[in-house]
């Protein structure tokens, strides 16, 4: 009796995992990482042409991970547990990269690049501008954070009464504002510039320090607090 022959991609599966195993993937291109991690949701049939077409419409394994389930299921392959599977990946960074950041007894000004990079994963790749508030103890410790807007794809209503508000529900000493420019342009406009004096004073009147407001892009941030 002729015995059936395992498809191709089966032994490519097992030396992906050596590979990965070997150095946790440290050498291994964005869609090959991408390619092992999709093995675990299509276990039968070859995804490398799956994790080429992901990297080549979003750039890159980060892309891939934070674009929106509608727009990752409109690749061929790509169903809904599939897209699950990937949007996990993202929150498991991005909850590793904020208890990192809780974690550390050291003030977050000391960890600024850390900083950045969680707010980059978290609002760097979306499609519509998000203003979040990071609140920090008297040690400049976080305590928390806040996603006080959702706008437009190009406004954020914001108001200085709120962010004093939820400062001090959170018994805040200091704040972190950061919000994201969709276009990729981390130059602050007239109306970022302005609404971050007006927020600046509301909050020292309160005996609350602004230490920053940044702009976030996929690429770059901007910090507001230097022109004041």
């Amino acid at each position: 009796m002729k015995t059936e022959e395992k498809p191709d991609y089966l032994g490519h599966r097992s030396r992906l995992r050596e590979r990965f195993m070997r150095g946790e993937g440290r050498n291994m291109a964005d869609y090959e990482l991408l390619e092992l991690l999709l093995t675990y949701a299509l276990p039968r049939r070859d995804v490398k042409p799956i994790a080429k077409d992901l990297i080549r419409k979003f750039g890159s394994l980060a892309g891939v991970v934070n674009a929106d389930e509608s727009r990752l299921t409109e690749i061929p392959g790509i169903k809904e547990n599939t897209a699950v599977l990937l949007k996990l990946v993202k929150q498991a960074a991005s909850r590793f990269s904020w208890q990192n950041l809780s974690g550390s007894d050291a003030p977050v000004i000391s960890c600024w690049d850390a900083m950045i990079d969680y707010c980059r994963s978290e609002m760097g790749y979306l499609d519509i501008e998000e203003f979040r508030l990071i609140f920090l103890d008297v040690k400049f410790r976080l305590l928390g954070e806040e996603i006080m807007q959702r706008g437009t794809i190009n406004q954020v209503a914001i108001h200085p009464r709120e962010v004093v508000r939820l400062a001090m529900e959170k018994n805040a000493a200091a704040v972190i504002m950061a919000h994201n420019h969709p276009s990729g342009d981390v130059k602050p406009s007239h109306a970022d510039i302005e609404i971050t004096r007006q927020i600046d004073q509301a909050l020292k009147s309160i005996n609350i320090q602004l230490i920053d407001h940044i702009i976030i892009s996929r690429s770059g941030y901007y910090s507001i607090k230097t022109l004041l």
